[in-house]
C-alpha cells in the first residue's frame, strides 16, 4: 500500500473536517485506492487553542518551514484562507517540490497565474476543487467531463449564505436585516458577512469558473459585483406575485471574443431550475454546444462537504503521475484578444414611488422610450400614501447603459426609483 505524507497549512473548520474525514473514513479510502494518507504536520497560530478535531499535540507547529522543508511531505493542503500569507506559502511549497491542494478561492482568483507558474516550474500539482461550490465537482467537470464542449453560458447560485437569506425572505416575507441576524446565530453567516452579502465571495468563484469554462483567464477585476444589502421584502413579494424568484446569481456569457461576467441580485422565472435551489444549497446551470443544458447541485459550503472535495483532490494528486494544468494563457490580465462587455442586455424589474396624478404613466413610458427601453409588464402595488403610489415595471430586454440612462432621466417630482433588479429569462 502506498503511503502519502501530507502537511496542513491551517486547521480551522475545513481543516478539522478533513482531519475527521481522514480519521473516520481512512480505512475505506485505503481499501478503495490502496492508499494510506498520513498527516505529519499541522501549521497553526496557537498550539494551545481548542480545536474542533483531535489533532495530536505533537503534530502542531507554528513554523511553516517545518512543513515546506520536510522532504517526507509530498502534498501540502492549505486551509488558511485569504490572499496572504496563504499565496506565498503555497508558492514556496510548490517550489520545494510539493503538490498543493487548496480550498482558497481568494488566493486562486487573485494569484492563479503565480500559483500555476510555480507548480509548472517543478512539475507538481495545483488542485482547487474545493475553492468553488464545496462538494459539487464543478472544477473537475469543467476540466475533464466537458472538455468536448464550447460553453457559452453559465449561471449559478454559488454562495450559500446569500441563498439562505433570500430563500427565507421569499418563503416567509421576512426583511433582510432580521434574516441576516438569524443566519449569524445559526452559523450560516460570518460575524462580518460583507464578503458574502456584498457579492465578493461569488465573484472570486465566478472568476475561476468562467476562466475554465471559456478557456481564457477571466480576472476577478473584470467581474461586475453587486450584493443583496439593499433588497427589501417588498421587492421579493412583488416579484413573487409576478412569477419570479430572486437569487444572487453569478452569470458568465461568451460570444466570440466578447465576455460578460457579473454577480448581482437577479429575478428568474419560478419554473427555472435554479429557482428551486433553496437554503444554503449551491447550483451551477450551464449550456455547452454539445451537452446542451446541464445543472450541478449540492452542498456548497460547510466543513464536511468542503472536506469531501479536498480529500478527493488529495487522492487525485496522490494517484496521478503527471499533473495537468489549464492550457490557456494564465496571466495576471486577460488576453488582449478578449473584450469584456459592461453593457449587457437584460430585462429589468423597477419599483417606483410615483405621483398619483394623471399623465404620470405616460411620462414614465416616454422617458424609457427615449432610451429605447420598453415596458413588458406593469403592476400597481398598494394604496396611495402621501400622494404617492408604488408602481412595479418589468421591461423588455435592453442594454444596461440604456436602462441606467433612462432611470437617471426620471423627474423626482413625478417618480423616484426605489429599486432596480435585473431579470434573466
Amino acid at each position: 500500500m502506498k503511503e502519502v505524507v501530507i502537511g496542513f497549512l491551517g486547521c480551522g473548520n475545513v481543516g478539522g473536517g478533513v482531519w475527521n474525514l481522514l480519521e473516520g473514513f481512512g480505512k475505506e479510502l485505503a481499501h478503495r485506492d490502496n492508499l494510506h494518507i498520513r498527516v505529519k504536520k499541522v501549521l497553526v497560530r496557537d498550539v494551545s487553542k481548542a480545536r474542533s478535531c483531535a489533532v495530536p499535540q505533537e503534530l502542531l507547529t507554528t513554523q511553516v518551514e517545518e512543513i515546506i522543508n520536510d522532504p517526507e511531505i509530498s502534498i501540502v493542503v492549505e486551509f488558511m484562507g485569504g490572499e496572504q500569507p496563504a499565496t506565498e506559502y503555497m508558492i514556496r511549497a510548490m517550489r520545494s517540490g510539493k503538490t498543493v491542494v487548496t480550498a482558497n478561492k481568494v488566493a486562486v482568483a487573485l494569484n492563479w497565474h503565480r500559483l500555476q507558474a510555480a507548480a509548472q516550474e517543478t512539475n507538481v500539482g495545483l488542485y482547487y476543487e474545493a475553492s468553488v461550490c464545496g462538494a459539487i465537482p464543478i472544477i473537475q467537470t469543467l476540466n475533464s467531463a466537458l472538455q468536448a464542449n464550447r460553453i457559452n453560458h453559465m449561471m449559478g447560485i454559488i454562495n450559500g449564505t446569500t441563498n439562505y437569506i433570500l430563500s427565507r425572505m421569499y418563503e416567509r416575507g421576512e426583511n433582510y436585516a432580521a434574516v441576516l441576524e438569524d443566519a449569524k446565530r445559526l452559523g450560516l453567516a460570518e460575524p462580518n458577512p460583507a464578503a458574502d452579502v456584498e457579492g465578493y465571495d461569488a465573484a472570486y468563484k465566478l472568476s475561476i469558473m468562467a476562466s475554465l469554462a471559456f478557456h481564457a483567464r477571466v480576472p476577478f477585476k473584470k467581474v461586475y459585483v453587486e450584493g443583496i444589502t439593499r433588497l427589501t421584502a417588498m421587492d421579493i413579494t412583488c416579484g413573487k406575485e409576478m412569477g419570479y424568484v430572486l437569487k444572487l446569481l453569478a452569470l458568465a456569457k461568451r460570444e466570440g471574443n466578447t465576455i460578460e461576467v457579473r454577480v448581482h441580485p437577479t429575478f428568474i422565472p419560478e419554473d427555472h431550475p435554479l429557482a428551486q435551489v433553496n437554503g444554503s444549497f449551491n447550483a451551477v446551470y450551464l449550456h455547452g454546444h454539445a451537452c446542451k443544458e446541464m445543472m450541478l447541485q449540492g452542498r456548497g459550503a460547510g466543513d464536511m462537504p468542503t472536506a469531501s472535495a479536498v480529500v478527493g483532490d488529495i487522492i487525485h494528486a496522490a494517484t496521478t503521475d503527471v499533473h495537468v494544468h489549464p492550457t490557456f494563457a494564465n496571466k495576471a490580465d486577460a488576453d488582449v484578444s478578449l473584450t469584456f462587455d459592461d453593457n449587457w442586455s437584460s430585462s429589468y424589474f423597477i419599483r417606483l414611488s410615483a405621483a398619483d396624478r394623471p399623465g404620470v404613466l405616460e411620462k414614465i413610458a416616454g422617458w424609457l422610450a427615449q432610451k429605447d427601453v420598453s415596458i413588458a409588464t406593469m403592476m400597481q402595488k398598494g394604496s396611495v400614501d402621501h400622494g404617492r403610489v408604488p408602481l412595479i415595471l418589468i421591461t423588455h430586454a435592453a442594454p444596461e447603459k440604456s436602462m441606467q440612462a433612462a432611470l437617471a432621466a426620471f423627474d423626482p417630482a413625478v417618480c423616484t426609483v426605489e429599486s432596480m433588479i435585473r431579470v434573466e429569462k
